[in-house]
């Protein structure tokens, strides 16, 4: 998942910052408080529409002042009592007391007004990158750094299988990957036994 670099991120990721609000959301941490949703695409929408089930308030911060996401999704977000949009706006700071989460620093990217909104986490929707580049210039690769896959889990190179987030850069999930790695097994498997392996 793609990080802001913003100060305290690092410190606190994991201690009311996180990535995955299906992962996370449910925790005894986020629940009941103010939650902080940065992005604006089908992701951040689909994480803050999951957390209203949890906190008090979802408040989505995103840079511009209309929604990337697809339609349905944003009108759905949009429509939501418990989702309030802070629109033309980036998160600055993550601000942590006791070891956890407390507040965000919100700047508006057009008037350059600062607020401090108070929050009991703040999740990242802000895109992921694949952990692909040792394979740069070694495997087939879409420009955003996801492996091509070539005939089922196949590279596009003799004996070399792809299987899960590398190739994936739509569901990303755990269950996912791992039925993605149980193909390229079984495809592996095959190619062995097609060597006399």
């Amino acid at each position: 998942a793609r990080r802001l670099h913003v100060p305290s991120e690092e410190k606190l990721w994991t201690k009311g910052i996180s990535a995955c609000a299906v992962c996370d959301g449910a925790l005894p941490l986020f629940r009941n408080k103010p939650l902080v949703v940065v992005g604006g695409g089908d992701t951040a929408v689909e994480e803050a529409t999951f957390l209203t089930k949890f906190a008090s308030k979802v408040y989505m911060v995103h840079r511009r002042d209309e929604l990337r996401a697809s339609k349905i999704m944003a009108e759905r977000a949009l429509a939501h009592d418990k989702i309030e949009f802070v629109w033309d706006s980036v998160v600055q700071r993550v601000i942590g007391a006791e070891g956890k989460v407390v507040a965000v620093e919100v700047r508006n990217v057009k008037t350059g007004d600062v607020v401090e909104r108070p929050c009991g986490g703040f999740f990242v929707a802000i895109g992921h990158d694949p952990n692909t580049a040792i394979f740069k210039s070694v495997l087939p690769m879409h420009e955003t750094g996801y492996l091509k896959l070539d005939n089922g889990s196949r590279s596009g190179v003799e004996g070399v299988f792809v299987a899960g987030d590398v190739h994936d850069h739509t569901y990303r999930q755990a269950v996912t990957a791992a039925g993605y790695g149980c193909r390229a097994a079984i495809d592996c498997e095959r190619w062995l036994e097609a060597q006399g392996h």
